[in-house]
């Protein structure tokens, strides 16, 4: 496999030298990848300093390995306190430090049951009628334009609006809780500036405000919405913290959209690159598996972080030590050769699909039959409603690795 231009790689350390906001890789990180799979598939990625696993089974491994977690050695509060001073971001680390995604057994197992109800297949069947209904009203809002960007008026509406419903916060604070979502996100990008770290902790400052003068509303009168469970549960003095209740609710709103947004503005690219999409469309089990191999040929999220909780070695002669990381990068994992047949063929007749684009192991993502069912009725609805769908020009990607989507996706029909 050939070397990208863009990539350095010294054999004898397995360091690679890879700027992950070097435009070409942004735009298509797939040649990489495949180089990483064909000669180094465990590498260390110098830039974020970071050992890093590109093959489907050991991502997929470490996933379900209890000797890594999300959790951080010593916990959230005294990992970012060692970083140095960071007192302009004490809004965000707040909001992090309760989140059941920086956490493990037994606090996870208990935060993540109070939610989880509202998340399983069946409760979450009953949103179809609601997401097909919204996916056409939108479409009635743009149709006669000729030409919209999907982004903003079909990709990201569809989530946004019904996660804030589930929550029980108003659905016209979409595009606020977006942009909140948005800002918190970018904290994850490779070497945050300055004004981007500023800008998270005034924007979950604001969503934690929110946050808690809704759920002082649900203390008055409750509903059956997410936001008067975790609320609920808090009154019980027992369950949950208030911290716990307020980044609990902000991670369920920032997660019940970013990805889905991501992934269906990817899915609808890919699918309009290829002939008559509209076939990929044919009966629900057609849209069904065409939801899983977008999934999988190009996902929203391509880098994950674990820490190691003892001594590990991942290649002989390379150990991870006690409380460092290691990076799964899931979308070089689901175009991995050795797991897939002929992986940058888009194919949603596939026998090997098995992508981990939602994780797995105990943090397997918690929304996953949502996304599917907004994906599904997202991409049913705008093919059949616009069959003649197709790009006005090449859409770009966001420079946010790790985070995998694009900027915008103006098409014309």
């Amino acid at each position: 496999m050939q070397k990208p231009d863009y990539v350095d790689f010294d054999p004898a350390s397995r360091h690679v030298r890879l700027d992950p906001h070097e435009p070409a890789f942004v735009q298509d990180p797939y040649p990489a990848y495949a180089f990483f799979h064909a000669q180094c598939p465990v590498f260390f990625w110098e830039d974020f300093g970071l050992w890093c696993l590109a093959g489907y089974e050991a991502v997929n491994r470490t996933f379900r390995d209890r000797r890594f977690g999300r959790e951080r050695p010593g916990g959230y509060m005294a990992s970012v306190a060692a970083k140095g001073e960071r007192t302009h971001l004490a809004d965000f680390d707040r909001a992090e430090a309760g989140s059941m995604l920086e956490l493990e057994p037994p606090v996870h197992t208990r935060l993540r049951t109070l939610v989880n109800r509202a998340f399983v297949s069946r409760q979450v069947e009953r949103l179809r009628p609601r997401a097909e209904r919204l996916a056409h009203e939108l479409i009635d809002g743009f149709e006669a334009n000729g030409e919209a960007d999907l982004i903003a008026t079909f990709a990201t509406p569809i989530p946004a609006t019904i996660i804030a419903e589930m929550m029980g916060v108003p659905a016209e604070t979409g595009p606020q809780l977006v942009a909140w979502s948005n800002d918190m996100v970018r904290m994850y990008m490779h070497a945050p500036t300055r004004e981007t770290e500023d800008q998270a902790n005034r924007s979950a400052g604001e969503f934690a405000a929110f946050i808690r003068h809704h759920a002082e509303e649900r203390r008055r009168k409750p509903g059956d919405d997410l936001l008067s469970v975790l609320t609920a549960a808090h009154e019980s003095g027992e369950k949950l913290s208030e911290d716990e209740l307020v980044s609990s609710a902000i991670l369920l709103l920032n997660a019940g959209h970013e990805a889905t947004v991501h992934q269906t503005g990817n899915a609808i690219r890919t699918l309009l690159s290829l002939y008559e999409p509209a076939a990929f469309i044919s009966s629900d089990e057609a849209v069904a598996a065409t939801v899983e191999e977008c999934l999988r040929y190009d996902a929203p999220l391509h880098m994950f972080t674990r820490y190691a909780y003892e001594e590990i070695e991942l290649v002989p002669g390379t150990v991870l030590q006690p409380g460092e990381q290691v990076a799964l990068l899931l979308g070089a994992a689901n175009n991995d050769p050795a797991a897939f047949d002929a992986p940058r063929s888009f194919n949603p007749s596939r026998q090997d699909q098995k992508n981990v684009s939602f994780g797995a192991g105990i943090h397997f993502c918690i929304g996953a039959p949502l996304a599917r069912l907004e994906m599904q009725a997202a991409l049913k609805v705008l093919l059949e409603r616009l069959p003649n769908l197709r790009l006005s020009e090449q859409p770009h990607y966001r420079d946010i690795y790790h985070f995998h989507g694009l900027e915008r996706l103006v098409c014309r029909w």
